[in-house]
C-alpha cells in the first residue's frame, strides 16, 4: 500500500484552517486534526482556560506536544493553531512530516471572521483586534512562509473552493 501523507495548515486565525481542513479531510479520506481542539480534549478544558491558568507560554508548550504527537500519525489533515509556527521545533516537525499549506488571508478578513468570537485569548485584551492581528501577522507571517511548500490566498472564496485549489495543488 502507498504510503499515506499529512497535509498541515498553516496561517492566522480566522484564515479558515478548520473548516478548509474538514473539507480536504472528507474529499481525501483523512482523518481530520485541530491542535486546539486536542488541546481542549486532554486537558478537559478550553484554551481561554489554559491561558489564564497557564499564560502563553504554557499553552504553546502544550502546543507543541499535541502537534508533534499528531504529525507522528499518517494520513491526517492538521489545522495548526496561528501561533504554532512561532515554535522552531513545530516548524521542522511540519516540514519533515507532511505537505504545509499556508493559508494567506487578509487582516479585514481576519476582524470580520473573529469579531464575535469570545474562543480566542490573545483578541480578548484593551488593544483592538485590527491592531493584534496586525502585530501578529508582522511577527509571524515571515514563519508561515517559511514553513509552506504552497500559499493559497483565502479571501474571497468559499472554504470549499479553497479546499480544491488545495486539493489539486497536491501530488497525491
Amino acid at each position: 500500500m502507498a504510503e499515506k501523507r499529512n497535509i498541515f495548515l498553516v496561517g492566522p486565525m480566522g484564515a479558515g484552517k478548520s473548516t478548509i481542513g474538514r473539507h480536504i479531510a472528507d474529499q481525501l479520506h483523512l482523518e481530520f486534526f485541530d491542535s486546539d481542539q486536542e488541546i481542549e480534549r486532554r486537558t478537559g478544558a478550553d484554551i481561554a482556560w489554559v491561558f489564564d491558568l497557564e499564560g502563553e507560554e504554557g499553552f504553546r508548550l502544550r502546543e507543541e506536544t499535541v502537534i508533534s504527537d499528531l504529525t507522528e500519525m499518517q494520513g491526517i489533515v492538521l489545522a495548526t493553531g496561528g501561533g504554532s509556527v512561532i515554535s522552531k521545533e513545530v516548524r521542522n516537525k511540519l516540514s519533515a512530516r507532511g505537505i504545509v499549506v499556508y493559508l494567506e488571508t487578509p487582516i479585514e478578513k481576519q476582524v470580520a471572521r473573529t469579531q464575535r468570537d469570545k474562543r480566542r485569548p490573545l483578541l480578548q485584551t484593551e488593544e483592538a483586534p485590527r491592531d493584534v492581528l496586525e502585530r501578529l501577522a508582522e511577527e509571524r507571517e515571515p514563519l508561515y512562509k517559511e514553513v509552506a511548500d504552497f500559499v493559497v490566498r483565502t479571501d474571497e472564496q468559499s472554504a470549499k473552493v479553497v479546499a480544491n485549489q488545495i486539493i489539486e495543488k497536491l501530488d497525491f
